[in-house]
């Protein structure tokens, strides 16, 4: 098997911790740089969302990283915090073959204050915002004069954003001579400046995205502008998906879509970029915890999104760049397994559609919206509760202390324990629902490494 990461130049330590991990055959992005990145090549890679390429440059800058040297010596920019704690949480996994590897979070929504305390002590990676960094280099609390390798995480979004400035700031206070790996979605001409500036002979990738699109069923349905709400609700009580994320492309639709839904009895929430980084990160855990069934979200807040298993993905308001739409719908059928898009659109939509077919170079039929049977809605109960824990990863809390204080004394069953998600300050734990009281009771009742903490239902 020549794409194994076996094949690659790694200490057996790390090869060990890969296989156990999941990654025994390399993706096509990760075949393709892999090989060169770890030659020391600067890349400029065409890589989506789940393509695999977190692991290309973790692996990378793992590779170079010195343990006993505290300082910063790996930097990751990302254009959300959403994004930087996906990121951050797969590094320290990658890197669990090397002890006491420490990775910091830099981003907005967090008070500063307690960020740069944890600076402080020093720091061997740091993934963040480029506003947030900006903010600790012109407090003098970050120091990048040791960092070898910068990584430009979706590159065209942080652009997109507005980041630019920041991100030559955050560039010129790394050392001249580095390793740059720069991954985007999309290539327009900014992007190819920004590598023209900042980077050394780049290396460039491109592969075909890991989602296919023909793993996604695509179902498209017209209906009157002012009749739109009613028919995202025949969608849901046509096709009952379990789960689902109903895009929107503007956040005063995201507010509406959510009201409707919540007065028919759905288990739904909102994202928004407007929303309190605490609220965002909520939602988002209690969505990937299958907490509540329906997200409503804008593209902005959904950036990042990483659900396992996501059946279904709705355009309520199909977008206007066909990029968007795939990126969209690329967040189900994932790594081969199939998954379902269903599109609303008005008459005056039209040409969105074929626009977006042209782009997947196929046929992407419509039906009227009153061709779906009159089904009523049946909103479902989700099968699980989230927990939130008044102490994170600067406690020292970890998943197995979470797990072991609801499991312990009498306490619930493993097997009714979901996802455990450890965040700076806050922990998240998954229950089902019909354990719920006695888990919330269990936690409270006990402590968590020796120490009560508060504890309660999301």
């Amino acid at each position: 098997m020549l794409n194994a990461f076996a094949h690659l130049n790694l200490p057996a330590p790390q090869l060990t911790n890969l296989s156990n991990l999941g990654y025994r055959q390399m993706t096509p992005i990760q075949a393709e740089a892999l090989p060169q990145a770890l030659q020391g090549a600067d890349l400029i890679a065409q890589a989506k969302t789940g393509s695999g390429k977190t692991a290309v440059f973790a692996i990378t800058l793992l590779a170079k990283l010195n343990p006993q040297n505290f300082s910063v010596q790996a930097l990751v920019l990302c254009p959300t915090r959403e994004l930087s704690t996906q990121v951050a949480h797969e590094i320290r996994r990658l890197a669990r073959f090397q002890p006491n590897i420490k990775v910091v979070i830099l981003c907005g929504g967090q008070p500063l204050a307690p960020q740069a305390a944890s600076l402080e002590y020093g720091a061997h990676i740091v993934v963040g915002t480029p506003g947030r960094l900006n903010d600790h280099l012109n407090r003098q609390t970050l120091d990048l004069r040791s960092v070898n390798t910068l990584v430009l995480d979706e590159a065209d979004r942080m652009l997109e954003m507005g980041f630019l400035e920041d991100i030559e700031t955050i560039i010129a206070a790394t050392p001249h001579y580095r390793q740059t790996l720069l991954f985007s979605a999309t290539y327009p001409d900014d992007i190819r400046a920004l590598s023209a500036r900042f980077q050394r002979q780049p290396v460039e990738i491109k592969v075909e995205s890991l989602h296919s699109t023909s793993t996604i069923e695509q179902q498209s349905y017209l209906c009157e502008k002012s009749a739109r709400l009613n028919a995202l609700v025949a969608l849901l009580a046509h096709y009952k998906p379990g789960s689902a994320v109903i895009f929107c492309n503007m956040k005063a639709a995201v507010r509406e879509v959510t009201d409707h839904l919540q007065q028919l009895g759905f288990s739904v929430k909102a994202l928004h970029g407007e929303m309190e980084q605490r609220d965002r990160d909520q939602v988002f855990v209690q969505f990937k915890h299958q907490s509540f069934s329906l997200l409503v979200a804008t593209d902005v807040a959904a950036r990042g999104l990483d659900i396992e298993d996501l059946p279904c993905v709705i355009n309520y308001d199909l977008p206007h760049d066909p990029e968007i739409y795939i990126h969209r719908i690329g967040r189900t059928g994932r790594a081969g397994k199939e998954g379902m898009a269903l599109n609303l659109l008005t008459d005056a939509e039209r040409h969105k559609l074929t626009g977006i077919g042209e782009y997947q170079q196929a046929t992407l039929d419509f039906e009227v919206i009153d061709a779906l049977a009159g089904a009523s809605p049946s909103p479902q109960t989700p099968p699980n509760v989230t927990l939130c824990i008044g102490a994170g990863r600067k406690e020292k809390i970890r998943p197995g202390d979470i797990l072991g204080a609801l499991t312990g004394a009498g306490g619930i069953d493993g097997k009714s324990v979901g996802k455990i998600d450890v965040l700076d300050y806050a922990a998240y734990v998954a229950v089902e629902r019909n354990v719920a009281k006695q888990a919330l009771a269990q936690l409270n009742n006990g402590k968590i490494k020796g120490r009560k903490f508060r504890v309660s239902t999301l």
